[in-house]
């Protein structure tokens, strides 16, 4: 039997998160009616989402939110739901005593990103910006959570109902920014990169370098053959995302149009997923994307489909707007660089909804909780401290049936420098999360 939702009026937005909310994350088949006695009569599972409760159904009181067209300044009441922060208060009275479905649009959509806000230093949307980080919900997918507790609701109250749980999984993503340190950097690079050791006084980096070139080491930043073991001996899904920018200030990785580079991607693509890792040039110049989604099709001799903006640069909706405009079907950029956690409020997978246009588009976002560079860059924490800090998202993913999803770098692996200690952290991690 059907879940019947009525509702007052009919949307866009209401539609997009209704399917998101109750059809995917809840698992239930649902049908929407206008009609007052249509609801009344109807003897099956059914609740109410409109401003008037109608006789003792479940009753949830809706905002002007998923009503409204345009984008405007909130206002909303904040509370808690059995302990879960929640937003868009309404009245202890009610089954839920907030409305679930314009906080979940508000988080999902990136409402607060399209608002007057400050942009760091490059030119990213800062999580200290946002509703989750300043009301202290960041690190819990509370869209899950309460799609996961209404459905509770619904089942208790309508036990014959059919629903389908998903199921939890992990999916690790490496991003290929520097595929050498040393190797097939070409001349002039080199030389400088020696002129910068010697004004540094760098001896062990002049040491390791030269004995990188002479082949009496590995370059540490080659890490493929460990993570091809890793994921083999955890079975774990992976993805790789490679840089072909032209060479600037913040796109380093080795010339696309070396052969050698171009046999790794080919041969890391043999056995793993691979997309693109838009510059941070593309971002700039006009062209530079559908040029670099050209070239790696061109280098795996198949369609690219998948991306994650180098940097995480995303200008909501130009950014996305452009990834589709290149035939991208799936991003994998949603989440912070300056912190860990859910920035869309959600574990799984959803549709990128544009705010400007009013539609859902065809680009799936797949949000990622965890990324190496956050952890040494931004909070600074000890090697000893990040699995302490990883392992509690994963329990949060993992309790509401989620998708668990980390970034991490090729070069982190290496054991080099500032990333000592990082190579059992990752080993640790697929432990934990491949289970």
């Amino acid at each position: 039997m059907m879940l019947l939702v009525y509702t007052h009026k009919f949307s866009p937005r209401l539609k997009y998160i209704f399917d998101l909310f109750i059809g995917k994350l809840m698992g239930i088949s649902f049908e929407i009616t206008h009609n007052v006695e249509e609801f009344k009569s109807y003897a099956g599972p059914k609740f109410n989402y409109s401003e008037h409760q109608i006789e003792n159904e479940i009753f949830i009181y809706s905002e002007r939110l998923l009503f409204e067209k345009g984008i405007e300044d909130q206002q909303f009441g904040f509370t808690e739901w059995d302990g879960i922060k929640a937003f868009y208060a309404t009245h202890p009275k009610y089954s839920v005593p907030f409305d679930l479905f314009s906080a979940s649009f508000y988080l999902v959509s990136r409402y607060e990103e399209y608002l007057p806000h400050l942009r760091d230093l490059h030119d990213r949307y800062n999580e200290t910006e946002s509703i989750a980080y300043t009301r202290g919900f960041l690190q819990k997918p509370v869209v899950n959570i309460w799609a996961q507790k209404f459905k509770s609701i619904i089942l208790e109250r309508y036990p014959t109902l059919k629903s389908v749980s998903p199921k939890y999984k992990y999916v690790s993503t490496i991003d290929i920014d520097n595929a050498y340190a040393y190797l097939e950097k070409g001349l002039m690079r080199t030389i400088g990169a020696y002129g910068r050791s010697l004004v540094n006084f760098d001896l062990p980096q002049i040491v390791e370098r030269s004995k990188v070139l002479m082949r009496l080491m590995h370059d540490p930043y080659h890490t493929y053959e460990l993570m091809h073991d890793l994921h083999k001996r955890y079975k774990i899904n992976v993805i790789y995302f490679f840089l072909l920018g032209e060479y600037g200030e913040n796109d380093k990785n080795v010339s696309v149009d070396n052969r050698n580079f171009q046999s790794l991607i080919q041969s890391l693509a043999d056995y793993a997923d691979a997309g693109i890792h838009p510059s941070y040039g593309s971002n700039i110049k006009d062209g530079r994307l559908q040029k670099e989604v050209q070239l790696l099709t061109k280098i795996l001799k198949r369609e690219v489909t998948k991306s994650r903006q180098h940097f995480l640069k995303i200008r909501l909706p130009d950014t996305y707007r452009k990834l589709i405009s290149v035939d991208i079907k799936e991003d994998f950029t949603m989440g912070y660089a300056g912190n860990i956690g859910f920035r869309a409020g959600i574990c799984s997978s959803f549709y990128f909804y544009d705010l400007d246009q009013e539609v859902q588009t065809p680009l799936l976002i797949h949000p990622f909780a965890v990324m190496d560079a956050t952890f040494r860059y931004y909070l600074k924490v000890n090697p000893e401290q990040v699995i302490d800090l990883i392992k509690p998202l994963i329990e949060e993913v993992k309790a509401v049936n989620g998708t668990f999803i980390s970034l991490w770098h090729n070069e982190s692996l290496s054991e080099n420098h500032i990333w000592k200690g990082y190579r059992d952290i990752y080993e640790e991690l697929l432990k934990i999360a491949a289970v």
